[in-house]
């Protein structure tokens, strides 16, 4: 309780009467519980910042750097292939394992190293297509997109090939013309990594499964009369699917109970955060814009529910949301619409198949990105909503369409790196942006090698931080995914992939899976425009 009373025995434990109870005041205000007692011990001095020197270029003091003009057509979207393959093979993936990148590979028929650039064709980037001179992504028509059947992926018996000859025979056109992606020289014998694509065919950006298409992307292929329900899905209650799956977290993803200690399973299974996470979609445009506005202010996201009371309800519930009106597609008129409870639950898992909170106990995520398609599609359907509508779209746009301000774009290449740093600390207090804030990568480049930096993928930007004896500035970013790479797996310049309090302050406030820190340079090339909605 918040309170400024006089009497004595009604103050917090350590807070003087008379006083407001600082902690109480700040979790009524960004709706997260403080841990009293893991305060990192900090001296005024580090919280002031550096003033820099006469050499800065960043903009005139008290002056924001100009807004570019807003782009045409944004068509930003990575699917999450964690959440992709669970939804396939029906099991959940061990996500902080380095073997889980083998199961990805093999699951989506993809080099792990070519998943995350578009230039590769890859599935994560199913229904776009690479416009190579301006790095960026346009969309694909339902024409342009292949069904692949089962016998599409057959592949042939290699048991008998012994000459290069062998291989033109059954079926590798033109071998003295064939791309090797390897090659390595070992003990006289010499061993290349061919590509092997006339042999053999694999899912893409254009050839993919009809599991795969009905999954991520909203061509129906001459089923547009059927009502939309994902593949091993099925719509159910999402309060009924938390509770039912439960005892399975506990016995999969729950601390042992422990000797001597505490036997309350409400303090062992407490969760913290109920940060939106991406689900087997492309949208993470859309996961990262509602991840700002939640972070910068978190009372512009209503989790005030309502119980129907009609003969034919059954006292479901159902969550109101306004959205904006801000011009183009993926829009419609402002408008408040109503969505009931009923999402899409893997029935292998008993878990959502699409956007999720963090913790995995929270319902607001999936409802909101239930809103937003249903706002958009003009959709009168309280229940089922085909959700891969949102397949690509604009993360800054989305932005200010749910929380009705002006979206303002700043190409990565009109500007300098002083100028985006002193952006996102113009849109900060205390090192943590208070208005929301989202950037988006290339749609192709040679840093993308991995999960952590992705190409023509949304991030939601969470501050900024100085670190080192010169000073360097790094802006806070975090991937909708909710992953941060094992490491090992890939190296990135410029990036830590570790961000903790002792760091940058504001990350006790968060689940930090997901949240990168970039030095300023490094952002510039790596992401294509950043943009706040003010």
């Amino acid at each position: 309780m918040v309170t400024s009373g006089s009497q004595p025995d009604s103050a917090p434990r350590g807070v003087p009467a008379g006083n407001i109870d600082a902690y109480a005041l700040f979790e009524a205000l960004t709706g997260r519980k403080m841990e009293r007692r893991s305060l990192p011990s900090r001296t005024m001095s580090e919280d002031y910042e550096d003033l820099g020197n006469e050499d800065d270029e960043s903009p005139l003091l008290g002056q924001e750097p100009s807004p570019d003009e807003p782009p045409k057509d944004v068509n930003v979207g990575a699917i999450n292939p964690y959440a992709l393959v669970e939804a396939i093979i029906g099991h959940k993936l061990d996500r902080h394992s380095l073997h889980t990148a083998r199961i990805i590979s093999d699951v989506l028929q993809t080099d792990y190293e070519e998943l995350f650039d578009l230039k590769h064709n890859s599935v994560l980037f199913a229904g776009l297509k690479l416009n190579e001179q301006e790095r960026r992504a346009e969309e694909l028509s339902e024409k342009e997109i292949q069904i692949l059947e089962e016998r599409d992926l057959v592949t042939p018996d290699l048991s008998r090939v012994k000459t290069l000859n062998d291989l033109e025979k059954i079926g590798l056109k033109e071998v003295g013309d064939t791309r090797i992606k390897m090659a390595l020289m070992r003990n006289g014998k010499l061993r290349l990594v061919l590509d092997g694509q006339s042999l053999g065919r694999t899912v893409g950006n254009r050839d993919i499964t009809e599991t795969i298409n009905d999954l991520v992307l909203p061509f129906r292929h001459g089923k547009e009369d059927r009502e939309w329900t994902p593949p091993n899905g099925s719509w159910r209650d999402m309060n009924e699917s938390i509770f039912r799956a439960i005892p399975r977290r506990f016995m999969m993803d729950g601390p042992p109970f422990a000797f001597g200690g505490t036997n309350n399973i409400h303090e062992q299974y407490q969760h913290r955060f109920d940060d939106p996470t991406q689900g087997a979609s492309s949208n993470s445009w859309l996961i990262a814009a509602i991840f700002s506005v939640f972070w910068a202010n978190p009372v512009m996201i209503n989790r005030s529910t309502r119980t129907l009371a009609g003969p034919m309800d059954r006292h479901r519930r159902t969550l109101s949301v306004k959205f904006h009106d801000k011009g183009g597609r993926n829009n419609a008129d402002t408008d408040t619409v109503e969505v009931d409870y009923q999402i899409p639950v893997n029935n292998s898992t008993d878990m959502p198949i699409y956007a999720r909170s963090s913790d995995g106990y929270e319902t607001w995520p999936a409802l909101y990105e239930k809103a937003f398609v249903k706002w958009m599609t003009r959709s009168e359907d309280h229940s089922q909503v085909d959700l891969t509508q949102a397949h690509n779209g604009d993360p800054i746009k989305a932005m200010a369409q749910l929380n009705g301000r002006e979206p303002r774009y700043y190409f990565t290449d009109k500007h300098s790196a002083a100028e985006l740093a002193g952006l996102v600390r113009s849109c900060s207090v205390n090192k943590r942006t208070i208005s929301p804030m989202a950037a988006w990568t290339h749609a192709s480049g040679d840093m993308f090698r991995g999960s952590n930096l992705v190409a023509n993928h949304a991030y939601s930007v969470l501050g900024w931080v100085s670190e080192g004896q010169d000073e360097n500035q790094y802006i806070i970013v975090r991937n909708p995914w909710g992953i941060t790479e094992p490491r090992g797996l890939t190296s990135y310049p410029g990036l830590l992939d570790r961000v903790e309090p002792e760091y940058w302050p504001p990350a006790a406030l968060l689940d930090r899976d997901g949240v990168l820190s970039i030095e300023v340079q490094a952002f510039k090339k790596y992401f294509a425009c950043i943009g706040v909605a003010k």
